[in-house]
């Protein structure tokens, strides 16, 4: 029987939508290929949807099922012994939320990263202090052991923006104002994050930008949100929006299509990456000298 996990990688994300496409091409439902191998329906469709982790066993019986060629079979199930290699967030379990677990899995294999946040400074983006602030105000309330391993959570996932194998993806933040004048912490903190913010922006691979209150409504005044590209033809742009509790996953061509027009939108309205810079530095001179 296969396995839950804090959340699937990637690979295998896009390997059980493989073995889904594999089996409505040979003309099988999920009810049917289940009772080939004497299992739930239910199983079948959570491991194409890498809900739950897919068996090599299991695999290699699918496919002969469906027909599938030797070559094919081998190279699927040496992609599969890849994808169950289990991601640098798995030591994490103990502090990761399995919605949150299927956010760390996106983030580290995209190649590009789009965010909007009205409220804190993103995630890729905090200085331990300041997550340190955004967490103790967190709910539920957690232990101060909890607490730090959730602060060194955060830190570990920053890693993938300066990495150098593979290449770090382009991030591309658009913060509103409300991010900067809302305190989190000390006046020490914020003086720390602003000036981390600048040293992030200096980076090649990362678009920062600050939407002023002077530019108005804006499409994005809704609440935050990220867009995940890959460079892997089987998965499609996927959006992401958080709620308090849980996180909602969309690749749905015309949902995602929206969430880019927002953020491009959102991109004139707010200042140039340059300009940002200088609005960065005015901040912290007027509220944390």
């Amino acid at each position: 029987m296969s396995e839950p996990r804090s959340a699937p990688t990637v690979l295998e994300i896009v390997l059980g939508r493989r073995l889904a496409a594999l089996r409505d091409a040979a003309g099988f439902t999920a009810a049917q290929a289940a009772k080939r191998l004497r299992m739930s329906p239910s199983t079948i469709t959570r491991m194409e949807k890498s809900e739950t982790a897919l068996k090599y066993t299991t695999a290699k019986a699918l496919l002969e099922i469906y027909g599938v060629s030797q070559s094919e079979t081998e190279e699927f199930l040496h992609l599969l012994d890849q994808a169950t290699t289990p991601g640098w967030w798995q030591s994490f379990r103990d502090v990761l939320p399995a919605w949150f677990g299927v956010h760390v899995s996106l983030e580290t294999a995209a190649t590009n990263i789009r965010t909007y946040e009205p409220a804190v400074v993103p995630g890729l983006l905090q200085t331990p202090a300041y997550a340190r602030a955004v967490l103790e105000r967190g709910l539920p309330r957690m232990s101060s052991d909890v607490l730090e391993r959730r602060v060194d959570l955060r830190a570990a996932r920053q890693a993938l923006l300066t990495r150098t194998d593979p290449s770090p993806p382009q991030l591309w933040a658009v913060l509103d104002e409300t991010v900067l004048r809302r305190p989190a912490g000390s006046s020490d903190v914020m003086r720390g994050q602003i000036d981390h913010l600048l040293e992030m922006a200096d980076l090649p691979n990362v678009t920062l930008q600050v939407c002023p209150f002077s530019a108005g409504l804006h499409p994005g005044a809704f609440g935050p949100f990220t867009i995940f590209r890959f460079d892997i033809p089987e998965l499609p742009d996927v959006v992401c929006t958080d709620s308090l509790s849980r996180a909602a996953y969309g690749e749905e061509k015309e949902e995602v299509a929206l969430f880019r027009e927002a953020l491009g939108e959102m991109s004139v309205y707010a200042l140039s990456k340059e300009d940002t810079k200088r609005f960065l530095g005015d901040i912290c001179k007027e509220l944390y000298p």
